[in-house]
């Protein structure tokens, strides 16, 4: 979101008079500059947001992987998994009981 804001605020910046006054919100203070001073600033920040957003994706991909492998390795398996992936041996009247009351007080 916050590179979403980034992008359209440079995008309209770029249109304006670069004498124009604008204002930039710096640690909770509004702060007076003109186009020309911010607009670069905007653009660091950017680029640096883009980066940060590469690095955490590429991170996520890698923690995912050794999870899985984790997984597999030691056996672990999720409670409903086994279910979702292999048929019940039990009668289809027996799983639809169960699974309709699971978590369900009947009185």
């Amino acid at each position: 979101m916050e590179l979403n804001e980034h992008k359209l605020v440079i995008e309209t910046l770029r249109e304006v008079d670069p004498t124009r006054k604008c204002y930039r919100m710096v640690g909770g203070v509004l702060v007076e500059r003109t186009v020309k001073e911010v607009l670069p600033a905007l653009e660091n920040n950017k680029d640096q947001i883009s980066k940060i957003i590469e690095t955490l994706s590429q991170q996520l991909q890698t923690k995912g992987r050794e999870l899985n492998e984790f997984r597999e390795k030691h056996n672990i398996r999720l409670m409903g998994e086994d279910e979702q992936k292999a048929p019940s041996k039990e009668s289809p009247e027996g799983a639809g009981a169960k699974a309709s009351s699971a978590g369900v007080l009947v009185s």
